[in-house]
């Protein structure tokens, strides 16, 4: 009993780290500017803040601090990124819960972001979000390719066939990141693709000219091809 409670004390005292890490203007900035799951300078980072390169320095590292963000040294330069898929999943979480504060606080009815561009197709750190994301997680779930079970989502045999004949590869069994589950979308409020599945798919529409990314922004343009393919994959067989 003594151990299962010092445990509960640890997990709380973290949980109070992570969320005062998380909770300045400036830092919740940057992480949201990094759920594009690029990597970016601390100079980057503090224009999207609107603080000075210095005060940068001090934010990232108490974000650093938190395991919020990973470091990487290129030459002279350090290029900071999302530590993980569950950071993003989390500043996605953040993120919704805001809009409902915000709405409560307005008395409007708002869900996600204004930007319609935003709304419909854009990367939640390494996968696709939005409204495409979501139409195709539904089509998916529609046909048979997955299960929406009590214990999480998974991948039907059926679907792994089809899912690999589109030319999206299947999550590798052996890597510990989980190979699908659900991921509550930020603008939507009901889930799309997470896990390997949802890298494996965002590349793919990248890799096939199906979708573009925007410099400096989450939005993702899809392109004339890309709406054709796209509206097939959302559609039922």
């Amino acid at each position: 009993m003594a151990q299962a409670t010092s445990e509960h004390a640890r997990s709380e005292q973290a949980l109070a780290e992570i969320a005062a890490a998380i909770g300045d203007p400036a830092r919740a900035s940057m992480l949201v500017t990094l759920l594009d799951g690029r990597s970016r300078s601390a100079g980057e980072l503090a224009a999207a803040a609107g603080v000075a390169p210095q005060t940068a320095s001090t934010h990232l590292a108490r974000l650093a601090a938190a395991a919020l963000i990973d470091t990487e040294k290129q030459g002279r330069h350090r290029y900071h990124r999302l530590a993980s898929s569950e950071v993003a999943d989390a500043v996605e979480a953040l993120l919704g819960l805001s809009g409902n504060l915000t709405a409560r606080q307005s008395g409007a009815i708002a869900l996600g972001p204004k930007d319609a561009a935003l709304r419909h197709a854009r990367s939640c750190y390494d996968h696709l979000a939005g409204e495409l994301a979501v139409a195709v997680a539904d089509a998916w779930q529609r046909n048979g390719w997955i299960a929406a079970q009590a214990q999480g989502w998974t991948l039907t045999p059926a679907g792994g066939e089809r899912i690999a004949r589109l030319g999206i590869a299947l999550p590798d069994p052996n890597r510990r990141r989980p190979g699908l589950r659900a991921c509550l979308d930020w603008s939507e409020r009901r889930p799309h693709i997470g896990g390997q599945l949802g890298t494996n798919l965002l590349d793919a529409c990248l890799a096939q000219g199906l979708l573009r990314r925007r410099r400096n922004s989450r939005s993702l343009d899809v392109t004339d091809a890309g709406a054709r393919v796209l509206r097939d994959w959302a559609r039922p067989v």
